[in-house]
């Protein structure tokens, strides 16, 4: 763990001693938290969710330097951060329980909500700012206080968040960091006696780990796992829309995205049109690196990750896919020493292939012709990961129909995959557990408790 100077207490820590201190200042800010008023909390939020968003300038390019993202798509990313802030600044007077009048004569029951305590907040590298915020708000807002663990490469900008957001009014020890590589400090912070819930977003296999220490002491998890998201282009749709939207919910971040668009199923009818349009897309993008002007895809992230996606390719390649685009890092030299890898495009590779059934997480798009309906459907569900999905389709009936039996947390019918602070957002099956966003996200950071009320 690295050590670094910061005027924002307890935000690098260089182990246990750190990292107690920073869950022990969160446990006593917690008393005085939860003890305000919800419109209070929103006010204090609001109040430096505004002091960062007048730091954007700083924080955009901090970001794009650590993550690799392009400039335009960190700025997507943080301003999307502060308005999940605002959103929920805007929910905080709508946190309430429930009343049953005349359970009996003279007798009336109500329902308390009260916040759980000290959340653990574990945030992966592709989108360190919004999926940290999708936790700090309901969270903060519900009367909980925070100890987030950014990833070990991306942790700068999660630190001057928490900074600005200090510097903004938010009161000492509501919110804290901690670093450090998740098998110490993201296991510490899972198993600290005053950390009562994890919420996470990662893959799968550590989901899982997390879900098993998180058992000791019984501490609530939400967990936003992997996704292997399928979208469905049905004969009657507007292909050039669908197709439009399959490339960027591809390429977006450089394919780095758990709902990012990961498997294509196609009518066999209008296939050739779509596979073409999507190949021609792919083809366009401007790999560079993210701050160069005009740079539409950045590099991956890590070394590890871009090998491990090119093995996907080339063993569903080798098992009878075609590739019809990219499929290796680009030619141009000044390309050479990072770590980039052009948009790949697979046309049928087997249903067994790595494409097919593992996460591919980065810019490579396996497209499948099918006859029809029933088939794409049957193959969007064999994945054992249930995040998102799409449907596009201009027959009603046809969306009603995928939107019931395509097994995902999310589905969008002639939609871009944007995902709606107003609406819950959760995996099914391998995706995870629990729901992040939307007022439902408040069940998963309070507890309820029922009181009966007689006249006496």
């Amino acid at each position: 763990m690295t050590t670094v100077q910061t005027t924002y207490p307890g935000s690098f820590l260089a182990g246990a001693e750190h990292r107690n201190a920073t869950v022990q200042a969160a446990r006593t800010a917690f008393t005085t938290w939860s003890e305000l008023a919800v419109s209070r909390r929103g006010e204090i939020l609001g109040r430096a969710a505004h002091h960062v968003e007048q730091h954007l300038d700083e924080l955009i390019p901090l970001l794009t330097r650590e993550q690799g993202k392009t400039l335009r798509d960190s700025r997507i990313e943080i301003t999307k951060a502060i308005d999940t802030l605002m959103h929920y600044v805007g929910l905080s007077k709508a946190l309430r329980g429930a009343h049953a009048p005349n359970l009996d004569p003279g007798v009336e029951g109500y329902v308390l909500r009260r916040p759980l305590g000290v959340v653990g907040a574990i945030v992966p590298w592709n989108f360190p700012t919004t999926l940290l915020c999708n936790k700090l708000a309901p969270a903060l807002i519900a009367g909980n206080t925070v100890v987030a663990k950014p990833a070990a490469t991306t942790p700068l900008t999660t630190l001057r968040f928490a900074e600005l957001l200090a510097q903004g009014g938010l009161p000492e020890g509501v919110f804290g960091v901690v670093t450090g590589r998740g098998s110490e400090a993201g296991t510490a912070l899972v198993t600290h006696p005053q950390v009562r819930k994890i919420a996470f977003t990662g893959s799968t296999p550590v989901g899982e780990q997390i879900m098993a220490l998180a058992a000791r002491g019984t501490k609530r998890v939400t967990l936003e796992l992997g996704g292997s998201d399928p979208m469905i282009i049905c004969d009657d749709a507007d292909l050039s829309a669908a197709a439009s939207a399959a490339s960027m919910g591809r390429f977006y971040n450089c394919g780095q995205a758990c709902l990012a668009i990961k498997r294509v199923y196609v009518f066999e009818s209008v296939a050739d049109e779509v596979i073409e349009a999507v190949v021609a897309k792919a083809r366009r993008l401007k790999v560079g690196r993210g701050d160069a002007p005009g740079t539409q895809m950045g590099p991956m992230h890590t070394a590890g990750g871009r090998d491990e996606m090119a093995a996907q390719v080339s063993g569903s390649v080798d098992a009878g896919g075609e590739l019809l685009t990219g499929g290796g890092p680009p030619s141009d030299p000044e390309l050479a020493d990072g770590f980039f890898h052009e948009p790949t495009v697979v046309l049928d590779p087997p249903h067994d292939s790595p494409m097919a059934v593992e996460e591919v997480f980065g810019p490579a798009l396996p497209i499948w012709r099918v006859a029809d309906l029933d088939e794409a459907i049957f193959r969007a569900n064999s994945s054992p990961f249930a995040l998102g999905s799409s449907v596009w389709t201009r027959d009603l009936a046809r969306a009603r129909e995928a939107a019931q039996r395509i097994e995902a947390g999310y589905t969008w019918i002639n939609s871009r995959t944007k995902v709606y602070d107003e609406l819950p957002f959760g995996g099914w099956k391998s995706s995870g557990y629990g729901k992040e966003h939307g007022i439902e996200a408040f069940d998963f950071y309070t507890e309820t408790k029922s009181v009966v009320l007689g006249a006496g």
